[in-house]
Order: C-alpha cells, then structure tokens, then sequence
C-alpha cells in the first residue's frame, strides 16, 4: 500500500511540473540599442556592440516583410566596437522599422579549439545523464554535443576556460516539462566567450539569481561563476554545459570539446561519472 502511495505521488508531482504555467516575460542576456537616421537620401546607422567578444550583424530593409531584404549583411564589430555606417538609398521608406539580426562572432576568425576543464569545482564528481546526441534535447545543430552532469540544486557552477561574460539570463523561476517549455527558452544561464580559442561556452537550467557575475566580467579557468537550478525544459535538476562556434547561417551551433587530461567529450557517455 505504502509503494503505491510513493508512485501516485511521483505521478502526481510530475504532472504538475508539465502544466506548470509559462513565463510571459522574456528576459534577454544581452541588450543592444542601434539607432537610424535617414537625411538626403542617405541612411545612416549607429552601431554599438556592448559586448567583449565580436558580434555579426544584418541589417534588414523592412522587418514586417517576410520576404526581408538585407541592406548589410554579416558586419563585424569588435568587442566594444562604436562605429557608424552610411549609404545612399533614395528609395527608402523611412516608415519602415529596421531588421536587426545580432548574432556572437566573427566569421572570419579561426577556431583553435584546446582543452577545457570540467564545469564544476575540482575535486567533485558527478554522473553524467545526457551525453553527446542524446535523443531527449540533444538532437539539434544548437545542442548536438552539449553535455547534461547530475548537479543538484544550490551546487556550484565553474567556468571551463578563462573569458569574458557575454550574456547572462538570472531572472526565470519555474521549469516545465511539456512542448510549450522545450519551443520557448524560459531558462537560465550564462554565456562566456573565450577569446584564444574563439569558442563560446553556455552553462544552463541555473537557479533563480543564480549568477555570481555580470556581463562583461573577466573569469579565469575554474573560476565560480554560478549556482545550479531547475529553470527552463527540464525533469531534473541538472547542469546543461554547451560549447559553441558561430556559423553564418544558423549562429551558434554546438561544437566538440575535449576536456583536460585528453577526455574526449565523445568519449563520455550517459551514467559515466567525471572528477
């Protein structure tokens, strides 16, 4: 009697978990604000990247046409870049509102991958509960090769390389488990990029103000930089780890990574348990 008490119980829980109410607010992990000037048939953009790390943008003629037609596309700003762009259109409506697409990286740069460490404080171990192409979320361009370790909730969160914070998202509270939560990003986390190697790395599902920095913050190697939660499409409390290389047409995608001591992140799979 006391068993089936216990599974009614779990069904229960995790039922209401699946109709748990989506977020209507939308937090971002970076903001931006570029302004347009039209004068003498000549348009004039202000770009200003607030980031420590390149971003590429495309500029787009009307962002209520389906049919967009890119004015610019793939401008590269440097990390902190203030810059304005200006060019002749005699045609242009200027009632119509700008297409901004801003996405991490440069293009251009080469990607010099080196090994990372484990996205937890030295000493610990944890279990592994989605490895690479896991058929539950890791079965897209954007998560392919992301990582899922068995952190519970209020564990502590390191970064795996040295780099600068370029977007953080602290705000969230509830986590769901059913379609709406997966299509929608309600969750939380922290996105480093790391300069020397030109790779981004994202650590996801944090708790409620669970970051410990701000955009633009420095960290090094190992550094705490987070506090483990149970934000977003999730049925357990886990640390999703994701390193990232943007892409021109798709932005970031999930990447390979190999960590210290020549752990191939392929070589990792669901129940090990790394230290």
């Amino acid at each position: 009697m006391r068993k089936n008490i216990i599974f009614i119980s779990i069904l229960f829980f995790a039922s209401c978990a699946s109709l748990k109410k989506l977020p209507q607010e939308h937090y971002y992990e970076f903001l931006y604000n570029f302004n347009r000037e039209f004068k003498n048939d000549t348009i004039s953009f202000h770009l200003k990247n607030p980031l420590k790390c390149p971003v590429n943008i495309k500029l787009g003629k009307d962002s209520l046409n389906p049919n967009i037609e890119y004015l610019f596309g793939n401008i590269t700003l440097t990390e902190l870049q203030d810059t304005i762009i200006r060019f002749e259109y005699p045609d242009f409506n200027q009632t119509n509102r700008t297409k901004y697409i801003v996405r991490y990286g440069d293009l251009n740069k080469k990607i010099e991958k080196n090994e990372v460490a484990y996205p937890f404080p030295k000493g610990k171990e944890y279990k592994i509960i989605q490895a690479y192409n896991g058929k539950f979320t890791h079965n897209t361009l954007y998560s392919q090769y992301a990582i899922d370790f068995d952190l519970k909730i209020g564990d502590t969160i390191t970064s795996v390389d040295s780099g600068y914070i370029v977007g953080v998202i602290e705000d969230y509270k509830d986590y769901g488990t059913s379609k709406k939560w997966l299509e929608n990003d309600k969750s939380n986390y922290i996105t480093i990029y790391h300069p020397h190697s030109g790779i981004y790395t994202q650590y996801v599902h944090l708790d409620h103000k669970g970051s410990l920095v701000t955009l633009g913050d420095f960290v090094e190697k190992g550094q705490v930089i987070g506090i483990c939660g149970m934000t977003g499409f999730t049925t357990t409390p886990h640390l999703h780890f994701n390193a990232k290389i943007p892409t021109e047409e798709n932005g970031l995608i999930s990447t390979k990574i190999e960590f210290e001591s020549g752990v191939k992140g392929e070589d990792l799979k669901k129940k090990d348990r790394v230290k």
